[in-house]
């Protein structure tokens, strides 16, 4: 056939058609969201599947869209769905902030004001519980701060107080301002030594705790109704007291005396060297006879020189009151020097 140009319809130049893409070309989901690059708007709804059955006869499925296998298929669409917040967008959606969230709230009333803030105040209960738990917290500091004063600083401070009074009397022997006599409540007169426990103590008149124990001394009972004798006289018995906890405590290891231990006193012209003769490990406090000219329960039966210490037990308490008694052994003017049980 022939057109009008004398040309067959063959042999003429074919008409351009319109350039369809293949399915592959027509969208790629970007390879990551959050690009700032460029990138293809995603097609608009049916445009892929018109793409891609365009010059497939009404009625028949395409192989590779039946398999969903194309480039850009179901599986591809889900990852781009996800990636964009969710199967429908609803991840994007929900992020968006509403209109009631950026409008500005009405102002509280009066009423609802004070409501508000009596629910903010804390109730009877929190601010009693509140007071109690403060009171518990200084309170235990408190304790602790009295306990480390007892334990600690009325040693450091009894310590200082002895050994100052020591040398005080001694300084005052050498240079003869001090005579044997009676003493005042409070004044040191000699000293004490116990070598096995290492005890160096001033003895002053009185068992005062003001005057006398409590600076860290031992104290003579030399008032009435306990006046016991001094270490000079030719007979009697010679009774001390003192702290066994705090305040120094130079009697807190008097328990460890056995008998034939040495105590010695040291007066101003002349050393006294006892033997311990026995103990009583607990008496009542009540128990007066134990500072008797012949101590009951010593185990001595005849008129002689004794000495006597008495102190608190057990430890840390005052309920009951340990006992130990000494013989005199020995009485050695200080011109011929200390006796064997200072020197050894």
């Amino acid at each position: 056939m022939r057109d009008q140009g004398g040309q067959k319809a063959s042999d003429r130049a074919p008409v351009d058609e319109p350039y369809r893409a293949p399915a592959d070309e027509l969208y790629r989901p970007p390879t990551h969201d959050e690009t700032v690059a460029l990138r293809i708007p995603p097609p608009p709804s049916g445009a892929a599947g018109s793409a891609t059955t365009a010059g497939t006869p009404s009625g028949a499925l395409s192989g590779s869209s039946a398999t969903g296998a194309e480039p850009g298929g179901r599986a591809a669409r889900r990852k781009a769905a996800k990636r964009r917040g969710g199967r429908h967008g609803g991840g994007a959606r929900a992020a968006e902030p509403t209109a009631t969230e950026d409008e500005p709230k009405a102002p509280l009333s009066r009423v609802e004001a004070r409501r508000q803030a009596r629910l903010r105040r804390p109730s009877p209960a929190v601010v009693a519980s509140r007071a109690i738990g403060e009171m518990f917290i200084t309170t235990g500091v408190l304790m602790l701060l009295f306990v480390t004063y007892q334990l600690w600083w009325t040693n450091v401070r009894a310590h200082a107080q002895a050994g100052n009074e020591a040398h005080n009397l001694q300084q005052d022997w050498e240079s003869g301002k001090r005579a044997p006599g009676v003493f005042a409540p409070g004044q040191g007169f000699a000293i004490l030594h116990i070598p096995k426990l290492d005890v160096v103590v001033p003895i002053a008149e009185g068992v005062s705790n003001g005057k006398v124990l409590d600076k860290g001394m031992v104290g003579h009972y030399g008032e009435e109704p306990l006046k016991t004798a001094m270490p000079s006289d030719r007979t009697g018995n010679f009774g001390l007291a003192g702290h066994r906890n705090t305040h120094g405590e130079p009697f807190r290891y008097i328990n460890r005396l056995t008998p034939g231990d040495d105590v010695v006193v040291e007066t101003q012209e002349e050393y006294f060297v006892y033997k311990v003769a026995s103990t009583l490990p607990v008496t009542s406090p009540s128990n007066t006879s134990v500072l008797d000219a012949i101590p009951k329960g010593s185990g001595l039966t005849v008129p002689g020189r004794y000495i006597t210490l008495t102190t608190c037990t057990p430890e840390f308490t005052s309920k009951y009151r340990l006992i130990v008694w000494g013989k005199m052994v020995e009485e050695r003017p200080r011109s011929k020097g200390k006796p064997d049980a200072l020197v050894q």
